[in-house]
């Protein structure tokens, strides 16, 4: 039975967030992948596709999430569900840090919306 300990746990920046892979295949996990996302206040990650679909729990602040056209407006507490295919953006728009627990099946592919491939997500492997 694999236990993470969140100071081993693998963190990973990019120039919009920063992800904490919490449950993934290289983590011992078959099935699922697990992470936590931070956004710096008035941070935004790029619009894409994810060919599985995610689960967002947010855990701190207040998101803007876009599937498909349709927006959102999670705080802290609340849960959205993100299709498979559709295509997302994250947005912070507050004046704090927001954080959510993202959970998605292990595996999910990445594709930009002109259909640019971009690999399994690292955080989620």
């Amino acid at each position: 039975m694999p236990h993470i300990k969140q100071a081993e746990a693998p963190v990973f920046s990019t120039p919009n967030a920063v992800m904490v892979g919490l449950a993934g295949p290289s983590r011992g996990s078959a099935e699922l992948s697990m992470w936590q996302v931070q956004l710096a206040p008035a941070a935004a990650g790029p619009a894409h596709r994810i060919d599985r679909e995610q689960v967002y729990l947010v855990t701190a602040g207040a998101m803007t999430i876009t599937g498909d056209g349709e927006e959102s407006h999670p705080v802290a507490g609340d849960t959205v569900i993100i299709p498979a295919g559709a295509v997302r953006q994250i947005r912070n728009q507050g004046d704090s840090a927001a954080q959510a627990i993202v959970c998605m099946m292990a595996g999910g592919r990445v594709t930009m919306p002109d259909g640019e491939d971009r690999g399994l997500l690292p955080w989620a492997t």
